[in-house]
């Protein structure tokens, strides 16, 4: 593995002229911008890491009239807030990134599903919305962009249940296949990513891919938006190169005294002090969609894991039976050995409870609850008994 450092990155809310990088992607092929989108090494800054540029190929070889290009914001995980300063400081490049997906896939029709919470941004969306769609015209564009507000639930931010939930449906998550690149929202062939997914799309393109392959380590590419807060002396939003070490970072950001940094938010990975060294933020390390929480010892691990899950167990749409139930188990699982009333050992067959759900639960959300559970079991057990 690499290790390229902590270095302060300006690509995100780099200011551009919107129009002539749209104009540079009105002259490129469909063949071209899916290439330099491939060749950039993007994966999706969610946190699941599927290359942008297979997704949009994969998209593009379907024969549909009718395609979608579909921008998830809704920005759920608990520690993550950057979508939303991207969205109201550089809206444009979110709605300009679309605009580029959707040439490269066929689509004519782009729709934003805003997270709940988010909209109070919708009046001023809507503005720059309004103006955008006249610039793209002019160009020579023919792709229009919609906005439909979440429903404020966790679920709704996995893709398919995201589908299900713009079509007026509960949100559940489907089964799979077909995967959306097939079948996605109305059951046409859709290409959804996220917020900073579009706009390092957009970026990529006016500087190129091999400009953005400078950053990064081999398997993460590029820089990354993180969502910064706990115990720290600088919270906020801060755009960083991505291959660092977990040490370099709390170097950076902690208040002397970290001891615990969660990875991902509560569907990611607690880093424990005696691995922050070794281990590295980025696909060959601990992956994230962008939320950095960080923990000093003054915090209790039983404390930070019962959210979790008390989190989980409350989010969860209760379609399948390894999540449902599942997560309720673990959380009084814990409950019961931090009482006194199961012995230490039990926890081991929570352990494995979180690996069965790891296999058998039906999407990401029940497929993760076992990150943060096992790590924060595995690394504070002493925390959870005593």
């Amino acid at each position: 593995m690499e290790n390229k450092g902590l270095n302060k990155v300006d690509l995100i809310f780099e200011k551009i002229d919107n129009r002539e990088v749209l104009n540079k992607a009105f002259k490129m092929s469909r063949e071209e911008i899916i290439q330099e989108v491939l060749e950039s090494g993007l994966k999706g800054r969610g946190g699941a890491g599927f290359p942008t540029g297979l997704k949009w190929k994969y998209t593009a070889a379907e024969k549909s009239p009718d395609k979608y290009v579909v921008c998830n914001a809704d920005e759920g995980e608990p520690g993550t807030f950057k979508d939303r300063e991207i969205l109201e400081r550089v809206s444009n490049k979110v709605h300009g990134g679309m605009v580029i997906a959707g040439k490269a896939i066929g689509a004519k029709k782009g729709i934003v599903y805003l997270r709940g919470e988010y909209r109070y941004l919708l009046p001023k969306l809507m503005i720059e919305l309004e103006a955008f769609h006249k610039m793209i015209r002019e160009i020579g564009f023919d792709f229009s962009i919609e906005y439909r507000m979440g429903s404020g639930a966790y679920i709704c931010g996995e893709e398919s249940a995201l589908f299900e939930s713009i079509e007026g449906k509960r949100g559940e998550p489907r089964n799979k296949p077909p995967y959306p690149t097939v079948s996605g929202v109305f059951e046409k062939p859709t290409s959804i990513n996220n917020v900073e997914t579009l706009v390092t799309a957009m970026m990529i393109v006016n500087h190129g891919s091999k400009n953005f392959t400078q950053y990064g380590t081999k398997d993460s590419r590029g820089s990354k938006v993180f969502s910064i807060s706990g115990d720290t002396p600088t919270p906020g939003i801060f755009e960083l190169e991505l291959g660092m070490t977990v040490l370099q970072f709390v170097n950076e950001f902690g208040d002397g005294d970290t001891k615990a940094v969660q990875v991902g938010g509560a569907s990611g990975f607690c880093v424990p002090r005696k691995k922050f060294a070794e281990t590295i933020i980025g696909f060959e390390g601990v992956p994230t969609g962008g939320s950095m929480k960080l923990f000093n010892s003054s915090r209790s691990m039983y404390n930070v894991l019962h959210n979790y899950l008390d989190f989980f167990a409350e989010e969860s749409c209760g379609q399948c039976t390894p999540c449902r139930v599942g997560c309720q188990q673990l959380l009084k699982g814990v409950e019961k050995v931090k009482k006194g009333e199961a012995k230490s050992t039990y926890l081991t067959e929570l352990m494995k409870l979180a690996d069965t759900m790891k296999i058998a639960a039906k999407c990401g959300l029940g497929q993760s609850v076992g990150n943060a559970f096992k790590s924060i079991v595995g690394n504070f057990k002493e925390e959870i008994i005593y």
